[in-house]
């Protein structure tokens, strides 16, 4: 039986998501070229877990790596990046990759990333092994990021979210949700959120992005976001939660107001990009309602958070601006 990594709400927190009280689970240094390992997914993989890893190396490129782990909690990741097999050498050709997503749908997983093709666009890939991953077609033109496929088709079709950007630090930010029946072609684009007003969320207020993959609900789709804040010391990236409809995920049920995590800890608050919370993985126990949320910390290293279904439900609903 596959451990689900938890741990208990402290005695003393009142709040809806509380911290793994070990954080950071992945140091910057776990690989012996890495400066820094966060931004990362992982899913469960027989009897323990895979995912695919953001490691910037100490050149500051930003690579990938497959990873291994029996409990979710310690991880080995392979020293060596991800080589993407390709049918067009001009897709094929790698410049960079970072902020990976990973789903599992039908029989295989497929990974998105941030992908370099003259500026950052949504890279495609699946894998049935973690071993070997075959590279498709770019989903987006450039700039785009954050793009995150459902685990499910949807009309059908596949259907993802993704964050049109430009070429820099982008200062703007929507959620759009597209469609594609094939995974080449993608269509039926629809604006899903906006940053909100300051004076109604300022924790989103900039410009928001999709986390990690949406999870099934009775009640909606519910999707961890991470928002920015443009604060007189730069950038804050804190992260909340949205229901989605169903059949219509660009319909949104409810949003919340607070967030759930922000920088607050040394580890999120120092790094080589201070202020940083950034979800990229969820994973979801249904008997139990568990939720685990893997979160990059300062753009240095990999954090874990535990909530429960239902009371993120609740705290959604209960706080939303919609």
């Amino acid at each position: 039986m596959r451990p689900f990594p938890w741990q208990e709400r402290p005695a003393n927190c009142k709040s809806v998501m509380w911290r793994y009280s070990e954080n950071p689970i992945i140091p910057r240094d776990l690989l012996p070229d890495s400066n820094s390992i966060f931004n990362s997914a992982v899913v469960p993989f027989g009897d323990g877990y895979a995912g695919v890893f953001r490691c910037d190396d100490q050149n500051r490129r930003m690579t990938l790596h497959a990873g291994f782990s029996n409990d979710g909690i310690r991880w080995e990741i392979n020293p060596d990046t991800i080589h993407f097999d390709c049918n067009d050498a001009e897709v094929g050709e790698w410049v960079y990759g970072y902020d990976p997503r990973v789903t599992f749908i039908d029989d295989r997983y497929y990974v998105t990333w941030c992908n370099g093709y003259h500026g950052p666009t949504i890279g495609v890939a699946w894998t049935t092994d973690f071993k070997t991953f075959h590279q498709l077609e770019n989903a987006f033109l450039p700039f785009n990021r954050n793009g995150v496929l459902f685990p499910r088709k949807i009309n059908e079709r596949f259907a993802m979210l993704s964050r049109p950007s430009d070429n820099g630090h982008t200062a703007f930010g929507d959620i759009f949700y597209s469609e594609s029946p094939d995974l080449e072609f993608w269509g039926r684009h629809r604006h899903v959120m906006a940053p909100a007003p300051f004076e109604l969320s300022a924790w989103q207020c900039m410009k928001i992005g999709a986390g990690p993959v949406p999870i099934e609900t009775k009640e909606g789709w519910l999707l961890f976001y991470h928002g920015v804040l443009r604060s007189c010391n730069g950038y804050v990236y804190a992260f909340g939660s949205a229901l989605l409809d169903l059949e219509q995920p660009w319909k949104v049920l409810a949003r919340s107001g607070k967030y759930l995590i922000s920088p607050q800890t040394i580890y999120e608050c120092t790094g080589d990009v201070p202020n940083v919370t950034f979800p990229c993985a969820a994973l979801y126990d249904e008997p139990t309602g568990r939720i685990a949320v893997y979160y990059g910390c300062a753009d240095t290293v990999t954090g874990l958070a535990f909530c429960h279904l239902d009371d993120v439900i609740r705290f959604t609903k209960e706080t939303s601006i919609v």
